[in-house]
């Protein structure tokens, strides 16, 4: 793998499940209040299809910087995490990253499936 797609794809399996994850809270957020306004009842805002348009993207995303990161890691599987840089730095960064992006998958099919099951607009 070429040097300069081998630093692209470490940082994309770095932050991309992160940036991903922190969008579709705050996308997911948006809808569930735009749902419950009554300011907001005629534009036909569905809970249901926006949470899971919003969690099967995001488990898109998060599966190709898994896959990206795995892409780095076998690219640099010859090294030590602490090996000569930058090659030893991509193998220690592409650690953090598959197991970061396998919790922040779960995170966002959790959170995709506690917003659809349990919907809006309800009282604590």
């Amino acid at each position: 793998m070429r040097t300069r797609f081998t630093e692209l794809f470490q940082w994309y399996g770095l932050f991309a499940a992160a940036f991903v994850w922190a969008t579709q809270l705050l996308l997911g957020f948006a809808v569930a209040q735009a749902n419950c306004n009554r300011g907001s009842v005629h534009w036909g805002i569905d809970l249901v299809t926006w949470q899971a348009t919003l969690m099967s993207v995001g488990l898109m995303f998060a599966a190709t910087a898994e896959a990206a990161a795995i892409s780095v890691f076998l690219a640099t599987r010859d090294l030590e995490y602490d090996g000569p840089a930058p090659r030893g730095r991509r193998h220690f960064f592409v650690w953090g990253a598959m197991l970061g992006n396998i919790v922040l998958f779960n995170a966002i099919l959790l959170q995709g499936i506690g917003a659809i099951v349990h919907g809006s607009c309800r009282q604590a």
